[in-house]
């Protein structure tokens, strides 16, 4: 991540809460609070969790004013049991006050992400398959979702549209074939991989001729990824295999027993539940 681009995240979701202000001035509860009041808080997970989001938080509270130390008790990517304290804060109460909201959002929705990867790569950690993400993610949060992906030891599909090929059923009857749609991408940029979507084995095997790099087998039943996985083989062009459509937790392991390279999944960004976070001010002896 890139840190102009969490800057800049972190910019709007404070001007959400104050306005377009930066300052401190506009959440008007923290005024009830004397301007030289210190105190000391501790965040932590309700929930079960793998940790993602500290960049954002460090974010968070330097926009303040920088007048808030973190202590860090875990870091991006580590597992930490419910109930376990994530970082204290020690400084202006009411910097601490105003910031809270916009930290935890960063970190209760990355960490959800980071949580539900973990989840499904526990359910093929015997196999040699790899769990991809989709480009179905927040707005404005692609790239940091991403990240929190690879801390729950996924890997990243495409980031976006400019960064690979990935030719489905409509760029295909819109090209005129999947032949036509293979030649033309790599006409166009020969230094990208294409993958290419099929939904019938005949159509895997026009890809294979073709010259796909990579072929996405959508809703294939699993006697259909295993032929897959066996034409591919035999085939001069061997192509990575990538799996997508009725993955869940419960059918993953079938999917990925298959042979194929890959699984994609798009409810690792966007079915998640939001990690339950508290912070609490303690005594400054604590």
């Amino acid at each position: 991540m890139r840190e102009q681009e969490i800057a800049e995240s972190v910019q709007r979701a404070l001007d959400e809460d104050l306005k377009g202000d930066s300052g401190v001035q506009c959440d008007i509860t923290a005024q009830l609070i004397a301007q030289n009041k210190q105190a000391k808080a501790v965040v932590i997970t309700r929930d079960d969790a793998v940790f993602c989001g500290q960049a954002w938080t460090i974010e968070v509270f330097k926009q303040l004013g920088n007048d808030v130390k973190i202590t860090w008790h875990v870091k991006d990517g580590d597992f930490v049991p419910a109930n376990s304290p994530l970082f204290t804060l020690q400084g202006s109460a009411r910097s601490m006050l105003t910031g809270e909201r916009t930290a935890l959002n960063f970190i209760q929705t990355l960490s959800a992400i980071s949580t539900q990867v973990k989840a499904y790569m526990d359910l093929i950690a015997t196999t040699q398959c790899k769990l991809l993400d989709t480009r179905k993610t927040l707005p404005g949060l692609r790239n940091a979702s991403k990240y929190a992906v690879l801390c729950g030891g996924g890997h990243n599909h495409r980031i976006g549209l400019f960064d690979a090929y990935l030719i489905k059923e409509n760029h295909i009857l819109a090209c005129g074939g999947i032949k036509e749609a293979i030649n033309m991408a790599n006409t166009h940029h020969p230094e990208l991989w294409v993958e290419v979507e099929v939904e019938t084995l005949d159509e895997l095997r026009q890809a294979l001729d073709a010259g796909a790099q990579r072929i996405m087998l959508d809703n294939f039943t699993i006697e259909m990824m295993q032929q897959a996985v066996s034409l591919n083989k035999a085939h001069s062009n061997v192509a990575d295999l990538e799996v997508s459509g009725n993955v869940s937790k419960k059918t993953i392991l079938a999917f990925a027993q298959t042979g194929v390279d890959y699984i994609s999944v798009g409810a690792l960004t966007k079915h998640i539940q939001a990690v339950d976070l508290s912070m609490r001010f303690v005594d400054n002896d604590e």
